[in-house]
């Protein structure tokens, strides 16, 4: 079936997330949308769904105009979506998943899970997953679990398969898995569209690309284009891709993790005698899927965990035990995931955002009064020094971009004498643009001498800011190997497969 999109504009009050948009998907053609987050290709893939209305436009499938009310209407049309976190209830199995919402009864009045069994080993088949109709969804590796949710289109008869941002979750080699899959569905002729921010899955999978920024589309690009060419549309100016560093240059001082346990309040380990040193002067990326302890590992180190053992020692100095206030003055310097909970007050104006943590002291406070001059001086210099986009000091950062919000936070972190720097998922959430910003100041870091930590879920990367990577898996460390480790290996520790003892660094 072909997809054809008119003019669809969406709005939420004032801001147009999508502005008379066409676009077009023939039967068997791949076809990607690429975009910045926040371009507006998620809400225009909502609208396609039945999940939001459009405020002007129209949706065409085989040239007849569409209605759909809600999501019932769309996979009714033929339209099937694989959302970036799935939507599978995690204690059913495969067969359960699949066909709840559509269940089929028998004679008897009993749900037919037997039919529901042979229509996931029928598709199965057909596309060679591998998939046991009765495994229980949760025990299934991510990968498994997206291939489910493929399945559950495919039952539907859905002609018209969405990805949105289907790889973030997912080992090298599963996106390699998925891709062939796309690629299977494609010669069955299935209309595809593949939302996506990764410019090298973009390359490797789709047949056109539309390019939308800032709600509207800016062109289209050939698969054959170039990285620089396709982040170029993406942002709307040239953008240095490559991130260029020395070799490092490691000095004496250092952060040593000696047997680091972390445990929830239920006593479930979530980091398992973790053990590794970062010296002066190098980048140790700390890689995995997301939700192996990566996260924990982090709050551990900052003081934010309460239960954890073993020894976390900067300089000599033990910071196991020590509050949050006692860490970051010891010099520690911290980019949290996600900054509008932890590294914002977005209502706060941007000066009052970069002394958050320094408000204790001067140059900020004397004899406990506010210095506001010397606040916004600080403030307008930053604002020039890390290129942050605003109207002035005083605009509350929550009305700034993503980049921007990020540029404020890395700007306070890495406006004092730092003896670590670490940042978690530095560039999520941000444009091509600011990426070239962050990955510069955070090899400008290094250089000056300073340890740091990259805890990253992109593998582009950790392989362009790593001097070595330390992956892990379900809490563990499987090794720790040189930053030129290739993608492949990488994936395989990625899933819990030990490297040899030859290739650890």
């Amino acid at each position: 079936m072909k997809l054809e999109l008119r003019g669809i504009t969406k709005r939420f009050g004032a801001l147009t997330a999508n502005d008379h948009i066409d676009l077009v998907v023939q039967p068997g053609e791949i076809h990607c949308l690429l975009g910045e987050n926040g371009a507006g290709k998620s809400t225009l893939m909502n609208v396609l769904y039945g999940l939001y209305q459009a405020d002007e436009g129209q949706i065409l499938i085989d040239d007849v105009v569409q209605h759909f009310a809600g999501p019932g209407d769309a996979m009714k049309a033929g339209i099937g979506m694989v959302h970036q976190h799935f939507m599978l209830v995690p204690v059913f199995t495969v067969a359960e998943n699949v066909m709840l919402g559509h269940e089929k009864t028998t004679a008897g009045g009993r749900l037919d899970i037997a039919a529901a069994r042979r229509q996931v080993k029928d598709i199965s088949d057909r596309f060679g997953f591998d998939v046991d109709p009765d495994a229980v969804v949760e025990d299934l590796p991510v990968g498994v679990q997206q291939r489910v949710e493929i399945i559950k289109a495919l039952a539907r008869d859905a002609s018209i398969l969405v990805f949105d941002e289907p790889t973030a979750v997912l080992t090298p080699q599963e996106t390699d898995e998925l891709m062939a899959t796309m690629r299977q569905l494609r010669e069955r002729g299935t209309a595809i569209v593949f939302i996506t921010h990764k410019l090298r899955e973009v390359r490797e999978v789709a047949d056109r690309i539309t390019v939308i920024r800032l709600g509207k589309v800016v062109g289209e690009a050939s698969p054959t284009a170039s990285n620089t060419e396709l982040a170029s549309l993406m942002v709307g100016r040239a953008v240095e891709l490559t991130v260029h560093k020395d070799a490092p240059r490691l000095r004496s001082n250092s952060l040593v993790v000696e047997n680091l346990t972390v445990t929830d309040a239920a006593g479930a380990v979530l980091v398992d005698e973790a053990s590794f040193e970062v010296r002066g002067g190098e980048v140790l990326a700390i890689a995995g899927v997301q939700g192996n302890g990566q996260t924990e590992l982090t709050e551990a180190l900052l003081g934010l965990q309460e239960k954890v053992r073993g020894s976390v020692r900067l300089n000599g100095q033990e910071l196991v035990g020590r509050s949050v206030r006692q860490i970051l003055d010891a010099g520690v310097g911290f980019v949290p995931e996600d900054r509008g909970v932890d590294g914002l007050v977005k209502e706060f104006s941007i000066a009052e955002n970069l002394m958050l943590d320094r408000s204790n002291g001067a140059p900020f406070v004397k004899n406990g009064a506010l210095q506001l001059r010397a606040r916004d001086e600080f403030a307008k210099a930053k604002i020039a020094e890390f290129d942050i986009r605003t109207q002035g000091p005083t605009q509350a950062a929550g009305r700034l971009s993503g980049g921007n919000q990020q540029k404020i936070v890395l700007a306070r972190e890495l406006s004092r004498e730092l003896s670590l720097f670490v940042a978690a998922q530095p560039t999520r959430g941000v444009d091509v643009g600011s990426i070239e910003f962050i990955h510069k100041r955070v090899i400008e870091t290094r250089d000056a001498g300073v340890p740091v930590i990259v805890i990253s879920t992109e593998l582009d990367e950790v392989a362009a800011l790593a001097d070595r990577i330390l992956v892990m898996y379900r809490g563990r460390i499987v090794g720790i190997v040189p930053g030129d480790t290739p993608r492949d290996v990488l994936g395989l520790m990625m899933a819990g497969a030990a490297v040899n003892e030859g290739a650890q660094a």
